[in-house]
């Protein structure tokens, strides 16, 4: 009987498409998504540390998981983890602990535990991470999610995602297309476009993202894109007038506001 897999997310739509990779990369080991009632061998947690609320919600979970399918193999991975590495690790039936940069290597320390029964914990800090871990996955959804950007440089006081995700990053425009041309190959024909911060595409590469959606927007049988989320002042009129005109970008823009108080900010 082959081994099966559980997985769970938490936070943004970027951890859905990471947790997706993770999926695939799984099964082409020859593992099985496990059906509802079954005891998996596996269980992925992506987690999510955007308020200490949700760090709280993920240590409950993976203790609930660990209750629940006692004799799983737990590997955790996400900004929670990145953060708090150690208290993540000493949850109970965590075997592997990845780092934000380390997601995709989920499935080699999952071998190895497999072989070994040795557990991992492979968490670097956020400023030694350089590198763009590409995703593109559909997972259990019609829409396929396109990962164009990683990392923020913005530095808010209220937010911890810098510090989890790193300095900002992204693909080049060119492998980006190559992604959503293989995305049409295979049958797909919406794509959602995701990131930390995708307003600032680019920037260590010289590109932009209106360059990107342009280029996005010649890829063919893709019939429609859609953007989720950019910050207000990386908005810019180039690209709302091009959105408005294209026959293939949705003409909606999720926008993070956190205040319209001056003072509040």
């Amino acid at each position: 009987m082959p081994l099966t897999y559980l997985t769970h997310t938490f936070g943004c739509k970027l951890n859905f498409s990471e947790t997706a990779t993770i999926a695939r990369m799984l099964e082409e080991r020859g593992l099985q998504q496990a059906r509802k009632g079954d005891h998996p061998d596996i269980v992925v947690v992506n987690t999510c540390s955007v308020t200490g609320e949700a760090d709280k919600k993920c240590r409950q979970t993976i203790r609930a998981i660990a209750r629940r399918h006692p004799h799983a193999a737990i590997a955790v991975t996400g900004c929670y983890v990145q953060l708090h590495p150690e208290e993540a690790s000493s949850l109970p039936g965590v075997v592997v602990t990845a780092g934000i940069d380390r997601k995709l290597q989920i499935a080699g320390y999952l071998d190895r535990w497999l072989a070994e029964r040795q557990p991992t914990v492979d968490v670097n800090k956020a400023s030694l991470i350089k590198d763009f871990a590409p995703s593109c996955s559909r997972g259990d959804r019609t829409r396929w999610f396109l990962k164009v950007q990683d990392g923020c440089d913005y530095w808010c006081t209220y937010c911890t995602i810098p510090k989890a995700r790193g300095r900002s990053r992204s693909a080049t425009i060119e492998q980006l297309v190559g992604q959503a041309s293989q995305v049409a190959a295979d049958g797909g024909r919406e794509i959602v476009i995701t990131g930390v911060n995708i307003g600032d595409f680019g920037k260590l590469t010289g590109e932009r993202f209106i360059d990107l959606c342009r280029a996005l927007d010649t890829v063919e049988w893709i019939d429609r894109y859609r953007i989720s989320s950019i910050e207000p002042d990386l908005l810019t009129d180039e690209i709302i007038d091009f959105v408005a005109s294209s026959r293939r970008f949705m003409p909606h823009f999720h926008l993070p506001l956190q205040s319209g108080s001056d003072h509040v900010l």
